[in-house]
C-alpha cells in the first residue's frame, strides 16, 4: 500500500518511480516532495529548491542572479535575503554546532547557514533545523506561521504519504509543532539521501581506482594538499567511519571578502535593512552574540563564515552559466577567488570598497574587506602561486562534481 501510494505522489510531480522511489526511502520521498513544493511559500511561486538546484550543486539555479548580487528574491517580489544560497548537498553531515579550545581560542564547527544559526540542538540535526528557516522567513517563503506550512503539506497531494511516514495524528490541530518537526526532518532525509550526498565525483573515483587525473588535475591536488593550503580547511582525510572526504573542516573564517556591491540587500526597505549600505554581515560573530553561553566568544568570531564543502563547486548546467562564490556571492568564477586568495595581501587595495570582482581583476587590486576583524592571514593572502599553479589548482576544484562518469 505505502509503495503504491508512492508511485502514485511521484506520478503527480512527473519524478521517476523506477529511478526515484527504489533509490530513496518513504521518508527521502516525502522529504523530496516537500523540497520541490513551490505552493509551501507565501504566493505558491517558490520551493527549496528555488534556491538550492540539483542543476547548479543544490544551490543558486539562477545564472544572471549569481553574475550579479548572488542572493535569491523571495516569494514575494521585491524581498531579498542578504546571503548567498549555501549548498543543500552534505550539509547533512555537519555536527551541531559546538566549540573546541584551541590553543587558548574558542573554534566553532557545525551548524547550518552561513553564520551557523542553525544550531541542530533543537531537532537534533543542523539540517533540519535549517529547512524550517526560510518557510516562516519574510525575505523567503514568507509564510506566516509553522501551521501555515502544516496546512500546505497535510492539504498537499502527499498528505497520505506525509501521514503514512509520520502517523495518522500527525496532522490533527493540536500537533502543529511536531508535524512542522516531522516536515523538517523529512527534507533532512532527503538531503541526507544518496541522491544529494552522491559521493559520484571524478575524484571520489579517482581515490577508488576507478578514474585517472590527468597531470594538470594531479599537480592541482597536490598544490592544494600544500603550497596552496587550502585542504588546511577543505580537508581531504576520509571520516571516521570511512565516509569520504567532505571537503570541508565545518568551521568558520574570516577569509577577508569584500563586500558584494550588487547584494540587493543593501536598497530593502528599512523594515528588514535600516542600515542601507552601512550593513555589515559579521557571520558568526553576531550569532554568538544573541547567546548568553556563548556572547563571550562574540568578538573573536566577527566576521566568520561557515567554511562550505567545495564538493559541486562547479557543478552547473551548462559551461556558460555562472555561479557565485563565498557568503555574499563576490566571486564569479574558480579562478578569481583562488587568485584572491593569493594575491589578497599582495596586491593593491582599490580605491573603491564597492569595487566588483570584474573590476578588482581589471585593475589588479582587491577592495578592502567588509569585515576587518579576525582576518586568517595565516593561511591565505600571500601564497606566492604562479598564474599556472592556479589554473591547476582550478582544474582539480573542478573534478569534485557528482555525477562523474568513470
Amino acid at each position: 500500500m505505502q509503495h503504491k501510494m508512492l508511485v502514485a505522489c511521484l506520478a503527480v510531480v512527473g519524478l521517476s518511480a523506477s529511478a526515484t522511489a527504489g533509490a530513496l526511502s518513504p521518508e527521502e520521498a516525502l522529504g523530496k516532495m516537500i523540497y520541490f513544493d513551490q505552493s509551501l511559500s507565501y504566493n505558491g511561486n517558490l520551493s527549496c529548491a528555488g534556491c538550492h538546484a540539483p542543476e547548479s550543486g543544490f544551490t543558486g539555479p539562477l545564472s544572471a542572479t549569481n553574475a550579479s548580487g548572488a542572493v535569491y528574491e523571495g516569494s514575494v517580489p521585491g524581498r531579498f535575503g542578504n546571503r548567498k544560497p549555501p549548498s543543500a548537498a552534505y550539509a547533512t553531515l555537519s555536527p551541531i554546532l559546538h566549540y573546541v579550545m584551541q590553543q587558548k581560542q574558542a573554534v566553532f564547527m557545525g551548524g547550518n547557514f552561513w553564520n551557523g544559526r542553525a544550531t541542530g540542538e533543537k531537532l537534533g540535526n543542523p539540517a533540519a533545523d535549517q529547512a524550517q528557516g526560510p518557510f516562516l522567513n519574510p525575505l523567503e517563503q514568507a509564510l506566516a506561521t509553522p501551521g501555515d506550512v502544516v496546512t500546505g503539506v497535510c492539504s498537499g497531494f502527499y498528505a497520505d504519504l506525509f501521514t503514512s511516514v509520520w502517523g495518522e495524528s500527525v496532522c490533527l490541530p493540536e500537533n502543529v509543532e511536531s508535524a512542522f518537526d516531522a516536515i523538517a526532518l523529512s527534507i533532512a532525509a532527503y538531503e541526507a539521501s544518496n541522491e544529494v550526498n552522491a559521493f559520484t565525483s571524478k575524484y571520489d573515483y579517482y581515490l577508488q581506482g576507478r578514474a585517472e587525473l590527468t597531470k594538470e588535475e594531479r599537480k592541482g591536488l597536490d598544490l592544494f594538499k600544500g603550497k596552496g593550503k587550502c585542504a588546511n580547511c577543505h580537508v581531504l582525510n576520509e571520516g571516521t567511519d570511512g565516509t569520504p572526504p567532505l571537503l570541508t573542516d565545518y568551521t568558520f573564517d574570516n577569509l577577508g571578502v569584500p563586500r558584494n556591491p550588487e547584494n540587493p540587500f543593501y536598497t530593502q526597505d528599512a523594515q528588514y535593512n535600516p542600515l542601507g549600505y552601512a550593513w555589515t554581515d559579521r557571520g558568526l560573530g553576531e550569532f554568538l552574540a544573541t547567546r548568553m553561553d556563548y556572547a563571550a566568544f562574540a568578538a573573536e568570531n566577527e566576521g566568520k563564515q561557515k567554511v562550505p564543502t567545495l564538493r559541486n563547486v562547479d557543478k552547473r548546467p551548462d559551461a556558460l552559466f555562472v555561479k557565485a562564490y563565498t557568503h555574499n556571492g563576490y566571486f564569479k568564477s574558480l579562478k578569481s577567488i583562488v587568485h584572491f586568495y593569493n594575491t589578497r595581501d599582495v596586491l593593491p587595495r582599490c580605491g573603491d570598497a564597492m569595487t566588483t570582482e570584474a573590476d578588482a581583476m581589471a585593475q589588479g587590486c582587491w577592495p578592502a574587506p567588509e569585515v576587518p576583524e579576525n582576518i586568517n592571514t595565516k593561511e591565505l593572502g600571500d601564497l606566492h602561486l604562479t598564474g599556472e599553479q592556479e589554473d591547476a589548482i582550478v582544474a582539480f576544484l573542478k573534478t569534485l562534481s557528482d555525477g562523474y562518469q568513470p
